[in-house]
């Protein structure tokens, strides 16, 4: 049987781990390229298609310990604040939200014995094994090596895997793959999003009956909802400059930010936004990038998952889900007894032709509704005046289409149809 390690040991990284774990005795090698398992930001969003996944595994029990859902169950969104002058409604199935350290907690706890846990090991490059056979030889940057039969790189935005192979197509003079650097470099959006976790008594005291408390909310372009039971609440401040799109970004992704500087950013918003900005102590600032849409996501032996593969924006709260979703389809694709280490590259593409498709069309879509957020969505804000009622409803109109996803079942159907590839492959 293959042995798979993992580069990266964030959500998709341990989720794969669990799955195979669950489904296998595989041996797995998991490398992580910090001191300990940790993780930045702070809320994730779960929606139906990962609650049928942990149910699946047998972990939403403990999961559903550790999630907050909105205490208005007629809408994901909650109750309109009269303050409010904007707030677009969604009609989808109500989702649940944990602190995301919760998750990798969880996924921690649900590790296999037969996974082997590497710390302080970042991947630099991999090639075909000189031995002569078709196994992968790793290098990492400490000058270490290591032998796998399959590479999973579930190793974040940056990530080496995808670099590496994708200037592996390159030199093979793939058609359309000369210019990697598109796919190897991921791209700023023009946004700054500014983080913070508050606790929901001190906005209680600031602000009494703030729908930031309660429910999950959408206003102007400052997203929060609670975590860690209601106890914290979760806020994301969206600050976008249209020239800025695509461009380089000068200086660290992620820096600490200064309350003022949060507040003179949103300084025009409503007194129930302003109150919870004012409760965000040492907000962090992201500069907010992606990758782009790729063309593949395997090749021979090696795949990526996850923000490695498709880092989006987070305007659908689905990151961490879709590497969920990745993991699973991959796990279960790897553990299944018709999998072999000669057709490990054909399995490979079933992973690829079941996910990928979806999670460019989620991104995209993600991305066409944070510019809606931010009022400069191409053919809506084109100088035509949209102000009246009917051009307000053909904007809610389109940010629900780009939403329909959601409220659709499918994860184990998605995983029906990647065993009927593979038992057509085998057969």
């Amino acid at each position: 049987r293959s042995v798979v390690v993992t580069s990266g040991a964030g959500i998709g990284g341990l989720m794969l781990a669990v799955v195979l774990g669950k489904y296998s005795d595989i041996p797995i090698d998991l490398y992580e390229a910090q001191a300990e398992i940790t993780t930045v930001g702070a809320g994730v969003t779960v929606w139906r298609r990962t609650r049928e996944i942990m149910i699946e595994l047998g972990l939403y029990s403990e999961l559903s310990e550790v999630t907050t859902r909105s205490s208005d169950t007629s809408h994901p969104y909650g109750k309109p604040s009269p303050s409010i002058r904007l707030k677009f409604w969604v009609h989808l199935d109500e989702p649940s939200s944990l602190h995301r350290l919760d998750l990798v907690n969880l996924l921690i706890r649900h590790l296999p014995s037969s996974c082997t846990i590497h710390t302080m090991k970042r991947l630099k490059a991999y090639a075909r094994d000189d031995s002569g056979g078709l196994a992968l030889a790793l290098k990492f940057a400490d000058e270490s090596t290591a032998i796998t039969d399959v590479l999973i790189g579930a190793d974040g935005i940056r990530s080496a895997t995808r670099r590496a192979l994708f200037e592996g197509l390159a030199k093979a003079s793939l058609p359309g793959l000369q210019n990697v650097s598109e796919y190897v470099n991921a791209m700023w959006t023009g946004t700054i999003v500014y983080r913070s976790l508050i606790p929901t008594e001190n906005l209680e005291k600031l602000y009494p009956g703030n729908s930031a408390t309660k429910n999950m909310m959408l206003v102007g372009h400052i997203v929060t909802y609670p975590v860690s039971r209601g106890a914290l609440v979760n806020v994301a401040a969206f600050y976008t400059e249209a020239e800025d799109i695509g461009k380089k970004f000068e200086g660290h992704w992620v820096s600490d930010a200064s309350e003022e500087e949060l507040l003179k950013s949103f300084e025009n918003f409503e007194p129930e936004a302003r109150a919870i900005l004012q409760c965000c102590e040492k907000p962090s600032r992201w500069a907010l990038h992606v990758t782009n849409n790729l063309p593949l996501s395997t090749s021979g032996r090696v795949a990526i998952i996850g923000d490695a593969c498709h880092a989006m924006t987070p305007h659908f709260g689905a990151g961490a889900g879709q590497a969920i979703e990745d993991a699973f389809i991959l796990g279960r694709l790897l553990s299944h007894n018709l999998t072999t280490l000669c057709n490990l590259p054909d399995v490979l593409r079933i992973y690829q032709d079941i996910r990928l498709p979806a999670v460019t069309h989620i991104s995209q879509s993600a991305a066409i509704t944070g510019y809606m957020y931010d009022f400069m969505a191409p053919g809506y804000y084109d100088g035509e005046d949209r102000s009246d009622e009917d051009g307000l409803e053909q904007l809610k109109d389109a940010i629900n289409k780009n939403w329909e996803w959601l409220g659709q079942t499918g994860s184990m159907d998605d995983w029906a149809d990647a065993e009927r590839r593979l038992k057509e492959l085998a057969s």
